[in-house]
């Protein structure tokens, strides 16, 4: 049986929430999978003599592949808001450090505004992603859709 952290709703959140994502280490197999579900085939991700011809240490994570590790159901934050989501609204990101193999990535989610509609509210989230060397490698901002209290699922907004 899978426990979950205590359920929240939006009312319950607030600026400065943090929600951290187990660290995990981009291991060539995660290239291998994410190469095989994206169908990016571009030698950066794959061939190590390729990389290094280019000044790179080692083969280099696809952009897209750093950001799902900041995926909210990846950590805790999904779980907490529960049934209250409604939907995944955006999401932009900042590239700012290579992710090789072999790193490990923290990752977090962080509320920075909280804007309380009628019958919902819209949490935007401050996502991360450092290194084991605490370089700062991604960054950017998800936004959710979140019913308010009282709402059922399948309601009106």
């Amino acid at each position: 049986m899978t426990r979950h952290p205590d359920r929240r709703g939006f009312e319950d959140l607030a600026i400065g929430d943090t929600f951290p994502i187990p660290s995990r280490t981009m291991t060539e197999a995660l290239f291998l999978a994410f190469q095989a579900a994206s169908a990016d085939n571009h030698p950066i991700h794959y061939d190590r003599e390729y990389c290094q011809k280019r000044g790179h240490r080692d083969l280099l994570a696809h952009g897209f592949q750093v950001l799902i590790q900041t995926a909210a159901g990846a950590g805790t934050f999904a779980h907490v808001i529960g049934d209250a989501l409604i939907a995944f609204l955006d999401q932009s990101s900042k590239f700012l450090k290579p992710v090789y193999a072999g790193d490990t990535l923290s990752c977090s989610l962080e509320v920075t505004a909280l804007e309380r509609q009628r019958t919902t509210g819209v949490v935007t989230l401050r996502s991360t992603a450092h290194n084991q060397r605490g370089e700062l490698c991604l960054e950017g901002t998800q936004r959710y859709l979140l019913r308010l209290a009282g709402r059922e699922a399948g309601g009106s907004q």
